[in-house]
């Protein structure tokens, strides 16, 4: 039996390790290398560590997942990318296949399907679950794939944000309302997967956002 060889690239610790004891149950899943950020992954590529298989978060401080997704196309790399993430919105899904990855999941995806995924993929085939292939081609049909995280209008309200502007401020100077910035405020932590300003203004800076 061939062993599957994984690096799982995510900057929270908890679910990388998470993820390692899960997978070591499979006699057929090697977890290699556990990376926080996507610098550390991209140095593992081009150190020629040898992998099948990269578990790839989305939002990771110094370079995020579509960061390393572009490079990895770059570099002619043989790693097949999967990419898990908690944002289940159409553009995302979209543009991580336009871009390369061979598999998009959930984190709240179950067991047997990350594995499933990671088994599919290994043999070069691309896995996207039936509701994730729906979200994206819903969004295919009716929209352009977007190069940007945030639309620009959430890139405007960040940058007041990372100001110190409050939410009424913002409004006055944006002419719209509070409510209407509150919405975008709430859009963007949930993009960012963030809980709240302070957070969201350090995941911005490390995404190079602001």
């Amino acid at each position: 039996m061939n062993e599957i060889k994984v690096i799982i690239a995510d900057d929270h610790k908890l679910f990388r390790e998470g993820l390692t004891g899960l997978l070591q149950k499979y006699d057929d899943i090697k977890i290699i290398k556990s990376v926080g950020d996507g610098f550390e992954f991209i140095e593992c590529v081009k150190n020629l560590v040898e992998a099948d298989i990269a578990l790839l978060d989305i939002t990771m401080p110094n370079k995020d997942g579509f960061q390393v997704l572009r490079e990895l196309k770059t570099l002619n790399a043989t790693i097949k990318p999967i990419v898990i993430s908690m944002y289940n919105d159409g553009n995302y899904i979209a543009k991580c296949a336009k871009m390369g990855a061979y598999g998009y999941l959930l984190k709240n995806t179950d067991e047997s399907e990350l594995v499933l995924a990671i088994r599919t993929v290994s043999k070069g085939k691309k896995y996207y679950s039936a509701e994730i292939s729906e979200k994206m081609i819903n969004f295919m049909s009716t929209q352009s794939i977007s190069e940007n995280v945030l639309s620009n209008k959430e890139t405007e309200v960040l940058g007041l944000l990372s100001k110190g502007l409050t939410t009424n401020e913002i409004a006055a100077k944006l002419y719209v309302s509070s409510r209407t910035i509150e919405t975008h405020r709430g859009n963007i932590l949930k993009k960012l997967e963030v809980k709240n300003t302070a957070e969201l203004i350090k995941k911005a800076a490390e995404m190079n956002l602001i």
